[in-house]
This record gives C-alpha cells, sequence and structure tokens, in this order.
C-alpha cells in the first residue's frame, strides 16, 4: 500500500531539505502479528535452512531452488518468480512512470529510485568513504569510489589486459579495439564511442557553448576547456601582480614616483618553460588558446622547436603524442584493429579512415565532378585534375606530378631502382603497390568485386572505372570541346588532339603519336619490315 501525502508543505531547497520524501512506502506486515518477535522465522527452507517469517515469502524463496518463474511478460516473454517484478518490468515496455519528483517533475518506475534520486535534492549521501570521507547516494558508487584507494581493477580487457575499476570504463574502451561507434551524429555521421563525446560534438554544428569566461565572457563547449582556459587569466594575473610587487619596490628604494599602473599594460614577460625561449604574450594573443600548454605547443611553430626526438632516427616532434605515434613506425605496434578484415592499425584515425572502405562511405565530395573520396587527402589530390596543377617536379627530366609519391616513384626510372621483390618469382618493382597487384597473379585474389555484375578486379581503380560501364557516367569532361569520359587518362589523351602534343615518338623514323599504345603499334610495322628484309636477304644468299 502507497501513501503520499495529500499537500506538498512549502519549503526551499537551498533553505532547509523537506521534512520528508514525496511518497512514503508503508509495508502491511509490518502490522500482522505484533506479537511475533522480530527474529523468529519459523518457515525453514528444506533446501538452504534459511528462515522466514511467512510461508508466501518462503513459497518465492523456493523458486530459487527450483527455478520457476510462473510470472511471464506476455511482450518479450521474460520470465520471473514474483508478480511484482513483473509489474516493474513491464513499466519498461508501457513507459509508465508512475513515481514522480515533486520537485523537478522527473519519473521513475520504482520507490526505490525514487527514493535515490530523492537525494539529489536533499544533498543526503548516506554512505560514506571510510578512508577519504567523501559521501555518495548510492552503495554501488561507493563501492566503485573504494578501489580507488584499494587500486582494484577487477574488469580486464581481453585485448590489451588493460584493467578498469568498472565494467562501463570496460565496454567504452573495448570500442577501441572494435572501431565500434554507436553514437552516431545525424548532421555530418561521425560516429562517435560514448554519448557524452557526441552530445559536445553536436556543439560543432548548432555552435552551442553553454561554459562561458566570467572573465573575458569568451564561451566554451565544454567545462574542461573553460577550466583550463581560466589558468590562462590567473598566469596573466600573476604576472602583473609580480611586476607590480617589482615596480613597487623599485619605487620604494630609489624613492622614486608612485608605481604605474601595470592593469593597463598590454604586454607581460612570460618566463623561459618546457625549453620554450622567453617571449613577450599579450593579453589577446594568450586569450586566443584554451590552455597554456597550447599557446606553448603553439609558438613551437614560430621558435621550429621540436623538443621531443625520437631515440631511433632522429626526428623531432612537437607534443609528444606525435612521437608516440611515430615511434610505432619503428615498433610496428599496430593496436587498432579492423572488426571486417581484421587488419591492424597504428592509430584510431588510420583504422576509422580504412572502415569507409567497408562501409561505403564517402564524406568528401569534390565539387566540380561530383566524384567522392574516404579521405580529404584524396579529394585534393583528385582536384589537380580540374585544376591541371602539377606542383612536384622532377630534376632529372622536368617532368611533373600532381602527388610528391608519384614523383618519388618517377624518379626510379631515371635511377633503375626496383626496391620491391617478388617472393615467388623474384620479380622487381620500383612500387609497393605493383607488387602487391602483381602477387595477385601468383594467388588469383581479385578483392574488388562489382555489385552489379560480381565481376572480380585486382585493383579497385579497375573496379571504378567497370561501375561507370553500368551507371554510363562520365565524370571527366574536356574543358575545351565539352566532351566527356568515364577515365582520367582518356581525357589526357583527348586533350592531346587539341594541344597538338605528341609525347612518345619511334626511335628509328622520328615519328611522334598521342599516345603509348599507338606507338607500339607502329613499332611492329619496323619489327615486320626488319623481318621481311632479313627473310630477302637469306634468299639471294
Amino acid at each position: 500500500m502507497f501513501t503520499t501525502p495529500l499537500q506538498t508543505p512549502a519549503w526551499s531547497i537551498a533553505s532547509s531539505a523537506p521534512p520528508f520524501p514525496p511518497l512514503l512506502i508503508v509495508d502491511p506486515r509490518k502490522n500482522r502479528n505484533k506479537d511475533t518477535s522480530p527474529t523468529e522465522k519459523p518457515c525453514k527452507c528444506g533446501d538452504c535452512g534459511k528462515g522466514f517469517k511467512y510461508p508466501s515469502l518462503l513459497e518465492i524463496h523456493r523458486r530459487s531452488h527450483t527455478g520457476e518463474k510462473p510470472f511471464t511478460c506476455s511482450v518479450c516473454g521474460k520470465g520471473f518468480t514474483q508478480s511484482t517484478t513483473l509489474l516493474r518490468h513491464q513499466r519498461f515496455h508501457t513507459g509508465e512512470r508512475p513515481f514522480p519528483c515533486c520537485v523537478c517533475g522527473k519519473g521513475f518506475t520504482q520507490s526505490s529510485e525514487l527514493l535515490i534520486h530523492w537525494r539529489v535534492h536533499t544533498g543526503e549521501k548516506p554512505f560514506t568513504c571510510s578512508v577519504c570521507g567523501r559521501g555518495f547516494t548510492q552503495l554501488s558508487q561507493l563501492l566503485t569510489h573504494q578501489r580507488v584507494h584499494t587500486r582494484e581493477r577487477p574488469f580486464t580487457c581481453s585485448v590489451c589486459e588493460k584493467r578498469f575499476t568498472n565494467s562501463s570504463n570496460l565496454l567504452t574502451h573495448q570500442r577501441v579495439h572494435t572501431g565500434e561507434r554507436p553514437f552516431v551524429c545525424s548532421m555530418c555521421e561521425k560516429g562517435f564511442t560514448t554519448s557524452s563525446n557526441l552530445l559536445t560534438h553536436q556543439r560543432i554544428h548548432t555552435r552551442e557553448r553553454p561554459f562561458t569566461c566570467s572573465v573575458c565572457e569568451r564561451g566554451f563547449s565544454q567545462r574542461a576547456h573553460l577550466l583550463t582556459h581560466q589558468q590562462v587569466h590567473k598566469y596573466i594575473h600573476r604576472m602583473e601582480e609580480g611586476h607590480s610587487s617589482g615596480s613597487a619596490t623599485r619605487a620604494n628604494t630609489e624613492n622614486n614616483n608612485p608605481q604605474p599602473d601595470l592593469r593597463t599594460a598590454s604586454l607581460v614577460a612570460k618566463p623561459a618553460s618546457h625549453g620554450l625561449v622567453p617571449s613577450a604574450i599579450s593579453n589577446s594573443e594568450a586569450e586566443g588558446f584554451k590552455s597554456l600548454f597550447r599557446l606553448e605547443i603553439h609558438q613551437r611553430s614560430h621558435t621550429g622547436e621540436k623538443p621531443f626526438v625520437c631515440s631511433v632516427c632522429g626526428k623531432g616532434f612537437t607534443k609528444t603524442t606525435y612521437l608516440m605515434l611515430h615511434q610505432r613506425i619503428h615498433t610496428e605496434e599496430r593496436p587498432f584493429s579492423c572488426t571486417h578484415c581484421g587488419k591492424r592499425f597504428n592509430s584510431t584515425s588510420s583504422l576509422a579512415t580504412h572502415q569507409r572502405i567497408h562501409t561505403g562511405v564517402k564524406p568528401f565530395t569534390c565539387s566540380v565532378c561530383g566524384e567522392r573520396f574516404t579521405r580529404s587527402s584524396g579529394l585534393w589530390t583528385h582536384q589537380r585534375i580540374h585544376t591541371e596543377e602539377k606542383p612536384f617536379s622532377c630534376t632529372s627530366c622536368g617532368k611533373s606530378f600532381g602527388q610528391s609519391s608519384t614523383l618519388t616513384a618517377h624518379q626510379r626510372t631515371h635511377t633503375g631502382e626496383r626496391p620491391f621483390t617478388c617472393s615467388v618469382c623474384g620479380k622487381k618493382f620500383s612500387q609497393s603497390f605493383d607488387l602487391v597487384r602483381h602477387q595477385r597473379l601468383h594467388t588469383g585474389e581479385r578483392p574488388f568485386t562489382c555489385s552489379v555484375c560480381g565481376k572480380g578486379f585486382t585493383r579497385l581503380f579497375t573496379l571504378q572505372s567497370h561501375h561507370r560501364t553500368h551507371t554510363q557516367e562520365n565524370p571527366f569532361s574536356c574543358s575545351t570541346c565539352g566532351k566527356s569520359f568515364k577515365q582520367s587518362s582518356n581525357l589526357l589523351t583527348h586533350r592531346r588532339t587539341h594541344s597538338g602534343e605528341r609525347p612518345f615518338t619511334c626511335s628509328l623514323c622520328g615519328k611522334a603519336f598521342t599516345r603509348s599504345s599507338s606507338l607500339l603499334r607502329h613499332q611492329q610495322i619496323h619489327n615486320r619490315l626488319q623481318g621481311l628484309d632479313s627473310a630477302f636477304n637469306h634468299s639471294q644468299d
């Protein structure tokens, strides 16, 4: 039987706690058999010997031994030993929350949850840590907190063996290995491992900055950013006080004019820290960063300082995180694994980019032809096809390229270097991806399959070109005549009809061609003629 006060007395949370909780739970069994001793439990369980006051309680208990669950949910089929437990469970399906808080209106499915929530308003924390005296509203929170003192971490990751104090932290951590990001932004489809990270990210779209600095009124999307930002003001204040006290001492010593008001000074002398060169930092410059730490890192872009050096190759970095990522190149550590194909990566960002191959997500779109890419770098490289920008030039022949990697591979045509060798047939290649494609001739692997006709290909580029035969798409257009092509190489060849360029020249007769295939066909004419000449001379002999 539940009783609720008919009238809520007027009281203020700020001034004092309410004289009673909003819901009183009365156990009718307390009024039964008042003469019965509180320690007397005449009904004994024949299996475990546990005693109970009433036969009905013994009957419910015996179901823990027999496994009987006579009360079944009609929605999901889950069974329960008590009707009251079934009633509470059904509220998950109906959404019923019959126990509302009279202060904030929040509803709960159980009265026990309401009583725990009530402590938020009353400030009651009945569970106290015996070590540090910190109080908690729930016993489970106290047990988790005590692991801080005991250093107990009972939940272990099966992949990297990292340990955690509670199961929820372990569950969140495991998403680092699985790549799972269950919380997806509805605006940009970016995924996150926790709901709190998603909530913070969404403020980028809404431009909400709920945390405001009381000094400069700058807003922040996270409370942590506000706290670190406020350290900048504290630092400036300490430096100004230091200047003020120093000026006052000098003024009193020299019996000079009164000290000036340094609060209006625009520059603050910054002492050297973390190896930085001493410099002057203005208030506006300092307030442009969320913390002094970020300001110091930024200054390294001006000073060129790279204090974190790799012990293997000597390469320097401005941040320790960059050094840690770099060191995985030497250790070959790849702690992040793809759940689809098992491929491993040295950073979460590389894993997230890779997974777009499986999901098909291509968030970067070319504004000219509409082609989509999984990486921003791929889009930048592609856009040079339209702009015809080729910023990387060969020092040997002057030929220009849109990518530095293409230039490096091209330079091997001059040096003759072929550093990649096939372990099966010993054939050498100048580029690693040429070796990977070649090895598919031995394995018969065709990992790129057309979703329309099922045809397999050894190269992704070939699949993409093939797919355009189904869609009839011609994304590459000539800026001179408007003719469209399925492949960029065909467009490049076509442009030579307008420019008159013929880069492929026959070494025997000097005739030039727009395509290498045309040159090869032409050279076959010389080969046939040479064969005829040889046969004629032989017949004359």
